[in-house]
């Protein structure tokens, strides 16, 4: 799967992309992550990726040729998603989404934004990663490239992994243990070193409805139980 980011901070990037999971999958060659420097397109000496706004107010906003150029450069693959505190909220669907694709692009925007003619007539959707607001689109970004890589089949070593967790079939995840059996007085429950199954599996069903309700009873749907 090929994954291109535009963003003027590139460095913000590189460490992230070449940690963990994704340098692993990238070096076996499941993942090919781009990283675009959209500075490089910009056509004066200083390198201006930003202008104020027409109208007046506060902050700057990203200049449309230097974004345009640059993905117009590396042809990068489509879908490209701005990624904007007034996008459509990515979830665990999204993700699924995109990993069944070939590949997808992101615009990382700053400042105030980027000028509406970029989102109206070069990107293929807006995406917000939550409702708070980032200094920038580049740690968004990352999100969404971890949450899709994982389901990428080869990427994660148990591929069961992604199937057992939370949102996987619209609950929270249930809680999980290890050793040792006591830890400071605390106990594993029980029925986890039962070795009994069907208990067990009970156990994390009823758990993971009891998180929900708990946590996100938005998520619950009728019939849950």
């Amino acid at each position: 799967m090929r994954i291109d980011v535009f963003s003027v901070f590139p460095d913000y990037l590189e460490g992230p992309l070449g940690a963990s999971l994704l340098g692993r999958a990238q070096a076996s060659g499941l993942l090919d992550l781009r990283v675009h420097d959209i500075r490089e397109h910009a056509t004066d000496r200083h390198r201006t990726t930003d202008d104020a706004p027409f109208g007046g107010g506060a902050g700057m906003v990203m200049l449309p040729g230097p974004i345009f150029a640059a993905v117009e450069a590396a042809d990068p693959p489509r879908p490209l998603l701005l990624m904007s505190a007034a996008g459509r909220r990515f979830d665990q669907v999204m993700a699924r989404t995109l990993s069944d694709g070939g590949g997808f692009s992101m615009l990382c925007g700053r400042y105030e934004g980027v000028d509406q003619r970029v989102a109206d007539h070069l990107c293929d959707g807006e995406v917000a990663v939550t409702d708070a607001v980032l200094a920038g689109g580049e740690a968004a970004a990352l999100c969404v490239i971890e949450a899709v890589a994982r389901l990428v089949p080869g990427v994660m070593g148990n591929a069961a992994s992604a199937a057992d967790e939370s949102f996987s079939d619209g609950l929270l995840e249930y809680p999980q243990y290890t050793r040792p059996a006591e830890f400071r007085g605390w106990e594993v429950p029980e029925v986890l070193r039962s070795g009994d199954h069907a208990r067990i599996a009970a156990w994390r069903r009823a758990e993971s409805l009891r998180r929900t309700h708990e946590r996100r009873p938005d998520l619950l749907q009728p019939g849950d139980a």
